[in-house]
């Protein structure tokens, strides 16, 4: 699998810019949203992680990989590709399509949950929605992200979160991952203009 190298398109003022979470802290985090999990879906029986790339699909692997040791057995972890979906197409420049990788036991009648790395206007995790769609019936769809921003537009909430951040308009979280950025932090500061 390809991953995408760590350029940023957020525009972050790098000498403003100030980090919120740490390595320690994003294992922190993933740590215990992997027990709420657990915890909330009676041993995830029958859950699905999808992480949307990119990031998201970094952190729903790790999810998996922390399940599957508190549980000692498997979560089934796949992608989700929501670039098609988006509603800001024409207004930003041109994507990459990301890889749509669903687990070989699908997601009929299964609990996914939608990994992301920061939810902030809602849109995404929007567009991730009419993807499952096209993809199938699940019995229920919660969403975990490592930080939430807040500003929503649309009416959607995440049911596990690594941090509550609260930011101006003006600024820009970043997430940097070792897999993708070769370091594990969370950057927030001001958009360079």
């Amino acid at each position: 699998m390809t991953i995408q190298s760590g350029t940023r398109s957020s525009g972050l003022d790098p000498a403003a810019a100030r980090a919120v979470l740490d390595a320690t802290a994003i294992d922190r985090a993933l740590t215990r949203i992997a027990h709420e999990i657990l915890e909330r879906t009676g041993g995830g029986e029958d859950a699905v992680l999808l992480g949307i790339p990119t990031r998201g699909a970094v952190l729903g692997r790790r999810l998996g990989e922390r399940i599957a040791r508190f549980e000692e057995r498997s979560v089934p972890v796949g992608t989700l590709d929501v670039t098609m979906y988006r509603d800001d197409l024409r207004m930003k420049p041109a994507r990459a399509l990301g890889k749509t990788e669903i687990p070989s036991v699908g997601i009929d009648g299964r609990l996914v949950i939608l990994v992301d790395d920061v939810l902030f206007s809602g849109r995404t995790v929007r567009a991730a929605l009419d993807a499952l769609n096209d993809l199938g019936r699940p019995r229920a769809i919660q969403l975990a992200v490592l930080v939430d921003r807040g500003h929503r537009e649309l009416p959607i909430r995440a049911d596990y979160v690594g941090k509550n951040l609260p930011t101006s308009l003006r600024e820009a979280v970043e997430v940097h991952l070792n897999e993708t950025d070769e370091r594990d932090c969370v950057l927030l500061g001001v958009k360079e203009a």
